[in-house]
């Protein structure tokens, strides 16, 4: 979350090439621990690269690549059609069984999911190029945590409309469940494009 404010403040202070080298070396170390390899050092190489180049938008580009990693992750369960959709897992973690509708619900849910990171990602991509560095760390790091939250709390409230003889749990146990099945969840989807 931080990051957007890092970044700003290095381009003040001229050294935007520190945030593209700090994160070529995170791939670097997961090219050394992965199998994917040969992706993770071509990552880590243009970071690099975009860092003594191309500085300043290397360091702004940074979080679209968030953006797309995301909804590649929401999206991936929609075109692949093996198994229910992303927020479906999410939701069988705490329900064994629900009443009709709510698959459909999920999966129209996940939409909106993959669209909204999708927005972001054109929004990030425009403002790492035509937006001053301010702009771009208000959006990055202020104005995408708002629209998370907005989005989190209308669905929350239409929810409960939508389904009001389904018990719903709070969200905190929702968010607990989701950070504690969140990589078995990952696992799940990332198995079932092999």
């Amino acid at each position: 979350m931080a990051y957007p404010y890092l970044v700003f403040k290095a381009i003040e202070n001229g050294i935007s090439w520190v945030a593209p080298v700090i994160l070529s070396v995170v791939f670097l170390r997961k090219a050394v621990n992965k199998n994917k390899k040969i992706l993770n050092i071509l990552i880590a190489i243009s970071l690099l690269l975009g860092a003594f180049y191309l500085q300043t938008i290397t360091a702004r580009i940074l979080p679209v690549i968030i953006q797309l990693i995301l909804m590649c992750f929401f999206g991936k369960t929609l075109l692949l059609n093996k198994g229910p959709s992303l927020i479906e897992r999410f939701v069988r973690l705490e329900f064994s069984d629900f009443p009709p509708g709510v698959s459909e619900y999920c999966r129209s849910l996940t939409v909106i999911w993959t669209a909204f990171f999708a927005f972001n990602a054109i929004a990030c991509i425009t403002l790492s190029i035509f937006g001053n560095n301010a702009q771009w760390a208000l959006f990055n790091g202020i104005v995408i945590y708002l629209m998370i939250g907005i989005l989190v709390i209308s669905e929350y409230i239409y929810r409960h409309i939508r389904f009001p003889d389904l018990i719903i749990p709070d969200p905190i146990s929702t968010i607990r469940t989701m950070v504690v099945n969140g990589q078995k969840v990952w696992m799940d989807v990332q198995g079932n494009d092999k």
